[in-house]
């Protein structure tokens, strides 16, 4: 992943520091625009130049697809990157409901640790607080509003992920294969706006000489003699007849900490997509617009910076995809990480805007 290399050097070289746009957040220096555009058919773009937690890269997607959008699930499989970003919204909720929740005779949780404590021992996990005059305001702990995976699989009445699976089946060369999260209407139902905010999926016709190759490197065409048993096999095996690219936009970009995770979780949302669909995971096109280094993070930037790359890995998924609801069944136990060989871990610390 030397682009993405490339990438902090160019934040380094050519960044300028502003102010955060958040609430208790560092500066950062940063650029207006990024690229990284990944052919999966080279590897899977796991950064080597540091271990990455790939189980909480392939938790969040699981996640987002299911529409979850309380982080239980994710404090229950050890990710606890939404913790902050959980906390925050509890704090913000008690705020504004607080006299009815004494009246209630309702503590406020004084610590993160104590929130995701109590989230994991299932306290008050099947009791809805309501609040308001209608008692229409719901809360539950470990809440994040209407986020990712609200707006993924229900935006404005919309099951986006099935309008994507159900298009690339059924008309592959629209335009409309995208999944957009960006809906200012919920933002005050948000924890935080989406970051990455916009999947286009678009098709690419193999020819007919790249399908021959697919047919031979499974052993499926050595006995054949002419161009019409070649042809009658490429239609009995199902052999692929697109590759899928997969274009997706985010608006900040935290390089250090967030995208190297994003890419990889895109391009595991690309392979998904396409082995339900029977295609070739293709070209995954990173594009950010804020892409910034938080000003805490440049130690560990000029340390990853040290660092030669070494061959991208190879990711697998043991278990058959025809269609979403094979998608939805998915586990952490159907992928399987191939020749993953990093560098140790740099710690740096994740930003949510919470109070220290």
């Amino acid at each position: 992943m030397k682009q993405y290399l490339d990438l902090l050097q160019n934040i380094l070289d050519n960044g300028v520091e502003k102010e955060s746009g958040r609430a208790n957040m560092p500066n950062t220096i940063g650029i207006s625009k990024g690229n990284i555009s990944m052919n999966l058919q080279d590897g899977f773009p796991l950064l080597t130049t540091k271990k990455m937690y790939l189980k909480g890269i392939i938790h969040e997607l699981l996640w987002f697809l299911r529409g979850e959008t309380n982080i239980k699930y994710l404090v229950d499989n050890n990710v606890n990157i939404w913790n902050g970003d959980a906390y925050r919204w509890y704090q913000k909720w008690w705020d504004d409901n607080i006299s009815e929740l004494e009246y209630l005779e309702v503590k406020k949780i004084s610590s993160i640790e104590e929130f995701v404590e109590k989230i994991k021992k299932g306290e008050l996990e099947e009791r809805q607080w309501r609040v308001g005059s209608q008692g229409n305001q719901k809360y539950k702990l470990g809440d994040l509003g209407k986020v990712y995976g609200y707006q993924w699989r229900n935006q404005n009445g919309v099951d986006q992920v099935k309008d994507v699976i159900e298009g690339l089946r059924d008309n592959p060369y629209s335009r409309y294969h995208i999944i957009d999260a960006w809906n200012k209407a919920d933002f005050r139902d948000m924890a935080l706006p989406p970051c990455h905010l916009l999947y286009q999926f678009i098709v690419r016709p193999m020819t007919p000489i790249q399908r021959i190759g697919i047919l031979y490197s499974r052993g499926l065409a050595q006995d054949c003699e002419t161009q019409e048993e070649i042809n009658l096999k490429l239609e009995a095996y199902k052999i692929p007849k697109f590759y899928l690219d997969l274009n997706m936009y985010q608006r900040s970009c935290d390089t250090f900490l967030g995208v190297p995770f994003n890419i990889a979780s895109m391009s595991l949302l690309l392979i998904i997509f396409a082995t339900a669909s029977n295609m070739i995971a293709g070209v995954a096109n990173w594009i950010g617009g804020d892409t910034h280094l938080y000003v805490d993070h440049l130690p560990q930037v000029k340390e990853q910076l040290s660092r030669i790359p070494k061959t991208l890995p190879g990711i697998e998924i043991t278990k058959k995809l025809n269609s979403l609801e094979d998608i939805l069944k998915l586990t952490i136990d159907d992928f399987i990480l191939v020749n993953y060989e990093p560098y140790d871990t740099i710690k740096a610390e994740l930003f949510t805007g919470l109070k220290k």
